[in-house]
């Protein structure tokens, strides 16, 4: 049996996945094309903040929470017909999260490059 590396496991998620710069979803953001979302822990989002206008739902929540039918879709009127765009620390986490999204059929999705770090430094607004 071979076990695969998180190296190996993300390598392949952004094969797979739609990869996006900080400038490309500042763009989207601001044009409100897609539905933002930081998946980075809660213990991440008190040490550092928030994305203005993004939405958090922790990785280990994700697949539960974006669900069309579920209680958090319908509480935050997400609309599901714009783009998903997934962000986290790094990049990592998020390339891993939108390939599983796109296994469960959703078709819009991305995830931007450099996540939290690097969109900061892009002029994203920590609030």
């Amino acid at each position: 049996m071979t076990i695969k590396s998180s190296q190996t496991l993300v390598q392949e998620a952004l094969n797979e996945v739609k990869t996006i710069t900080p400038e490309e979803a500042k763009e989207k953001v601001e044009n409100n094309q897609c539905n933002l979302i930081d998946i980075r822990d809660s213990s991440e989002l008190q040490n550092s903040g928030m994305i203005e206008n993004s939405l958090h739902i922790s990785r280990g929540l994700l697949e539960f929470s974006i669900h069309p039918d579920s209680a958090f879709v319908k509480s935050k009127n997400l609309d599901l017909s714009k783009e998903i765009v997934l962000f986290c620390a790094a990049g990592g986490r998020s390339a891993l999260a939108a390939k599983t999204l796109k296994e469960m059929g959703f078709e819009k999705v991305s995830h931007v490059e450099g996540g939290f770090g690097l969109m900061q430094h892009k002029g994203f607004k920590v609030v």
